[in-house]
């Protein structure tokens, strides 16, 4: 085993790789079906009455035109009168999309979560306990989520709405003061993936086969199942953009690492919601502009908000061999061409620092993540001290100059 413990790290970058492709391509093709079928639902205009449509029972239909062909879609009430012989489902898109998702979450940070989940300076936590506070956020988010679909307040769709915005913020206020913040941060994604792939699995899916077999049992189908399905389904839509963001949050750490980082993330779902709602008005034929203004207002003000502090006027002298040994004791571990960090196979981002080219072609980087957003080492693994921090800026803020 020791002969091939090497590889470990390598085959594990090359499943975060793989999975994280394969979670992005699933991803597109559920929220691509997502994002057509509101639209085709805010889209569908009424058959004229008493024409062959409405005899028919159909509730919209629309022209549209693409790809060099036309297409005619049309919605019915409940049921067409027989079922066809072929139907169309969409649920493999969903489910492949938590399952790779759930693989990367894995990979990424329960298989490594001393490094990507344990942060010392937020919670003294052990990795199991890391772990478990993860997996029961999604366990427990679900449940929150449907226990309050079928509450009297399912049925209000403004204050479902307001209260569910307000216990994904709770959640992510308490996920930020045990876990690092990339990881909190993706585990509200990953809460929020869970309930939309449930919201498939358990309500929209189930509803629709309780309708096929009522037609084919020569029985009408319980509109409630549509219904149902169709708020699930607004719902999922609603979650989408600010679970796109969370997909490359670990890209910023200026985000994550805010110390009021579920503040932060507040306001960008926030934003979020708003601009997906105006597309969701467009839609119908409404053109509401107050409400990506609302969202380009959260988003402008977050900017100013998480803006760097102007460094000091005149930084006091620090010799390059000083930022050297430092960078070499609390981050080549990881920025090497052959990393001795358990769990990298190779540099991360491809940033290497192990000779002084390194350091002066990356020096930017060190300074912004390092200095300004303390995102670097990630969760402070090898202990880089505020002192030395303050070294490296005022080496960069001098110029960073190298020998």
């Amino acid at each position: 085993m020791e002969a091939v413990g090497y590889l470990v790290p390598y085959v594990l970058e090359w499943m975060n790789m793989l999975v994280r492709w394969l979670h992005v391509i699933t991803g597109i093709a559920w929220i691509g079906a997502s994002f057509y079928f509101v639209w085709l639902d805010n889209s569908l205009r009424p058959p004229a009455p008493g024409s062959d449509l409405a005899r028919k029972g159909v509730a919209g239909e629309l022209w549209a035109v693409h790809g060099g062909g036309f297409y005619n879609p049309q919605k019915y009430l409940v049921a067409p009168a027989e079922l066809p012989a072929e139907l169309h489902w969409f649920k493999w898109e969903a489910y492949a999309t938590w399952l790779s998702g759930f693989a990367l979450l894995l990979v990424v940070y329960w298989f490594n979560a001393p490094a990507m989940m344990v942060d010392r300076s937020v919670a003294d936590l052990s990795s199991w306990q890391a772990i478990g506070l993860g997996a029961g956020s999604l366990v427990a988010g679900w449940v929150v989520y449907d226990l309050l679909c079928r509450s009297p307040l399912g049925r209000h769709d403004l204050a479902f709405g307001a209260v569910m915005f307000a216990l994904l913020v709770c959640a992510a206020w308490v996920l930020t003061h045990f876990l690092s913040g990339r990881a909190a941060y993706i585990h509200v994604g990953a809460m929020i993936g869970t309930i939309m792939v449930a919201n498939v699995a358990m309500v929209i899916i189930p509803g629709q086969r309780r309708m096929v077999e009522a037609m084919r049992s020569g029985l009408t189908p319980d509109p409630v199942h549509g219904i149902r399905g169709k708020q699930r389904s607004v719902h999922n839509n609603y979650f989408t953009l600010p679970v796109l963001f969370i997909m490359i949050s670990n890209h910023f750490a200026m985000t994550y690492r805010h110390p009021h980082a579920w503040a932060v993330l507040a306001a960008i779902m926030a934003a979020g919601v708003f601009i997906r709602h105006f597309f969701n008005l467009r839609h119908k034929g409404r053109v509401a502009w107050i409400y990506p203004a609302i969202g380009a207002a959260l988003l402008l003000g977050l900017a100013v908000v998480l803006a760097p502090p102007r460094p000091a006027a005149a930084p006091r002298a620090v010799d390059f061999a000083q930022v050297e040994a430092i960078v070499h004791q609390r981050c080549v571990s990881c920025h090497a061409a052959h990393p001795t960090q358990p769990g990298f196979a190779s540099a991360p981002a491809g940033v290497m620092l192990d000779d002084a080219e390194g350091i002066a072609r990356n020096a930017p980087r060190i300074y912004q993540q390092a200095v300004q957003l303390k995102a670097m080492p990630l969760a402070n693994m090898t202990n880089m001290t505020d002192a030395e921090r303050a070294q490296i800026g005022a080496w960069f803020e001098a110029g960073a100059r190298t020998p």
